[in-house]
């Protein structure tokens, strides 16, 4: 998880000059995360109810900031595509492991605090309780309501940074034999795969030959990656 706040923060850093120019674990989780009896929240360690908490903020991000750059960018339909058809799915997926294991994802880092809808309805578009992902929504957003090929960038950036964190919140529910964790994230990575290509292609089609390898890479991120899976047409449930 540290590793997690480390990059965000340096990613953070690095946004400025791309707006100018235009963890420690724990071995308490040991309990399985199948059937009809997955494990309570003190089974869990700490380091996946980090990841739970984290990965809601961070996929609110890439909703919010999607659909509040599309306000300005209405011609990049990606952007209101990709968050009204997947990234409230991707939200929900989230939320729906916060209620099992009863972790406010309100109380960053303090997961311990019961599960509060009350607390959930207290923040608004654009509004965050992990401070990294707080910055980084400020800093994309300035950068994607400069123009088309700005939000597209924005776009390649926010997946690119969802998967770079989803790999390591992956290792922990492996490690921890998290089965539903380790199901609900590969389906965020899956879908932020989708995603990067949908932005990928439609930098090229304004005449960014590289896409979103165009991007020069942003402190411990890349944001080039034709390694990434790509579905084929029509197949997948996750929209792009």
């Amino acid at each position: 998880m540290k590793n997690s706040l480390l990059k965000s923060s340096m990613l953070v850093v690095s946004i400025f000059t791309l707006i100018g120019c235009g963890s420690t674990s724990n071995d308490a989780g040991t309990g399985t995360d199948g059937g009809d009896n997955p494990p309570a929240s003190s089974e869990l360690s700490q380091d996946l109810k980090d990841a739970i908490t984290y990965m809601y903020s961070e996929e609110g991000l890439a909703h919010d900031v999607y659909l509040n750059i599309y306000k300005i960018q209405s011609t990049v339909n990606q952007l209101e595509n990709i968050a009204t058809n997947s990234e409230t799915k991707h939200i929900q997926a989230v939320n729906e492991l916060a209620i099992k294991y009863d972790l406010n994802i309100t109380k960053y880092p303090d997961t311990e605090a019961p599960y509060s809808t009350d607390d959930l309805d207290r923040y608004g578009s654009g509004e965050y309780p992990v401070e990294p992902i707080q910055e980084l929504y400020n800093l994309l957003y300035d950068k994607g309501i400069q123009s088309e090929k700005d939000a597209l960038e924005v776009g390649c950036m926010v997946e690119v940074v969802d998967i770079d964190d989803l790999d390591e919140f992956i290792e922990y529910a492996e490690r921890d034999n998290a089965s539903g964790i380790l199901a609900t994230f590969n389906f965020l990575r899956d879908g932020s795969y989708t995603h990067y290509w949908a932005f990928d292609k439609g930098l090229k089609n304004k005449g960014v030959a590289d896409g979103c390898c165009s991007l020069e890479p942003a402190l411990g991120h890349n944001f080039c990656h034709p390694e990434y899976p790509q579905k084929e047409k029509g197949k997948g449930k996750d929209s792009h």
